[in-house]
């Protein structure tokens, strides 16, 4: 072999070195998308306190159910929206986790007596 072929096979084989070590090297993971959904709230609603338009932004609860759900309260737990038949059990799986039914604090019976 001559000069000429050295160099050549010598550049041939740096090339092929060079293509390998691009195809063997790693790569930052992908970054996963922003979520697209809404941030969940703080702090759970209320639904013996929450307005009409509060109840109207939980999934699956419109204009007749914050209606229903208004006009049932007070609740002592979130899951007696299903037993008393005011949302189905679909919507609900979907909005427990955003809800919670508070007990209100009753005033002390008086204790007076005339």
């Amino acid at each position: 072999m001559n000069f000429r072929s050295h160099l050549a096979a010598l550049a041939m084989i740096g090339a092929l070195v060079g293509l390998a070590g691009t195809a063997f090297a790693q790569t930052k993971p992908a970054t996963p998308p922003a979520a697209t959904t809404a941030p969940k709230p703080a702090e759970p609603l209320d639904i013996n306190t929450a307005t009409k338009q509060q109840l109207m932004t939980l999934d699956g609860i419109g204009d007749a159910r914050s209606d229903a759900i208004i006009k049932g309260r007070p609740y002592r737990a979130k899951n007696e929206l299903v037993d008393k038949s005011l949302v189905p059990q679909a919507v609900y799986d979907k909005i427990k986790d955003q809800i919670i039914a508070r007990q209100v604090a009753q005033a002390p019976a008086s204790t007076k007596k005339n």
